[in-house]
């Protein structure tokens, strides 16, 4: 049966053969006997490549997983980034593929080189002592794997470039204290937009202002100032209390007085307008009729002087008072007629007295 192959295998030159059937008998042949698989002819070999070729052919299919992307290289060069799912490729050697893991965060530390110095310049010219950590993950695989040849590395260069940037246009109070956390947001914009300027393919996720000291050799100093700054803090807040307390209570005093007077001046005003037309009046009724008029002030004069008065002294030489009755409460209590007026119970003086006249002067 060899003799039989190796004749359909090898015709006679007189024959016509088709160079590339002949090949593949030839290598079919070849390894039959190799193989030592008898019964492998034209058509045997055409079968194995061919099924060869399909194996060749599926080996191109691959499967990108939920947290990588396929980065496809076609004779060396980057061609397409998959997202994840089931792709196909042209099969090795003419295609490969990396699936790079996108979904991993890194951490970048400033204090994890020994020897890097971490002092900055502020703003106001103060030197402070800064350690941060950057959180990154992968956003473009192909950038990331073939844009720059050191990713990590420009990470670091590119972090420490921003944060003395943004740490110098800001004061040592507000790189300490209050600002630290907007100066950190401030560092993952900045280094978010120069990574993708240099098209790195990064995500920065955070940026963590761990440790902001002052220098060791001045950090007692330092501590007296803010202490210094805390008693001040201190004492605003108290003034700004006090003040607090005290000027509405003064607005509150000072508007009650105005209420005060202007309640005084309106009856002020009112009482002098009703004074003046009260003497209007007189001054009318006396035009009318002054013998009259200066008549009856005498009167209401007496009445109000008579009113108070407790004992009266009467002229009785029948000077003008010839027709006047004399009359002498004696039914009556002296506490009954102090009742009325406290000031009646003390004996007048004896200048107190004086004729009581029963006519005009």
């Amino acid at each position: 049966m060899a003799n039989e192959d190796a004749g359909e295998i090898f015709r006679p030159e007189d024959e016509p053969a088709a160079p590339f059937g002949a090949l593949f008998a030839t290598v079919a042949a070849r390894t039959g006997e190799m193989l030592r698989i008898p019964h492998v002819g034209r058509r045997g070999a055409v079968l194995l490549a061919f099924f060869v070729l399909l194996a060749w052919l599926a080996s191109g299919i691959f499967k990108v997983a939920p947290d990588e992307q396929g980065v496809v290289l076609r004779f060396g060069r980057w061609v397409s980034t998959e997202a994840p799912g089931l792709h196909y490729r042209l099969p090795y050697p003419i295609s490969t593929v990396f699936l790079p893991k996108v979904t991993n965060v890194n951490e970048l530390r400033s204090n994890a080189i020994p020897g890097n110095g971490s002092r900055m310049l502020t703003g106001d010219e103060n030197i402070v002592e800064a350690d941060y950590s950057v959180l990154w993950k992968i956003k473009d695989a192909g950038a990331f794997l073939f844009k720059v040849q050191d990713p990590e590395g420009m990470i670091r260069m590119v972090a420490e470039t921003t944060v003395r940037a943004v740490i110098g246009q800001n004061p040592i109070q507000a790189v300490l204290s209050d600002r630290r956390q907007q100066i950190a947001v401030e560092v993952q914009n900045e280094l978010q937009r120069l990574l993708d300027d240099y098209g790195v393919g990064i995500l920065v996720i955070q940026v963590q202002l761990q440790r902001v000291d002052p220098p060791a050799a001045v950090i007692d100093a330092f501590n007296d100032v803010q202490r210094a700054r805390a008693d001040q803090v201190r004492a605003r807040n108290e003034a700004e209390a006090y003040r607090n307390d005290i000027l509405p209570r003064a607005r509150g005093e000072a508007e009650h007085i105005v209420q005060d007077a202007e309640a005084y001046r309106t009856q002020a005003i009112d009482q002098a307008q009703g004074d003046v037309s009260a003497y209007l009046s007189a001054y009318k009724a006396y035009q009318q009729a002054p013998e009259v008029f200066s008549w009856r002030l005498y009167l209401d004069s007496m009445d109000q002087v008579m009113r108070h008065a407790s004992r009266v002294i009467i002229d009785a030489s029948g000077k003008s008072v010839s027709g006047l009755v004399p009359y002498l409460p004696l039914g009556e209590p002296p506490a009954r007629n102090a009742a009325g007026n406290p000031a009646d119970l003390a004996p007048p003086p004896p200048s107190a007295a004086a004729p009581a006249h029963a006519g005009p002067p």
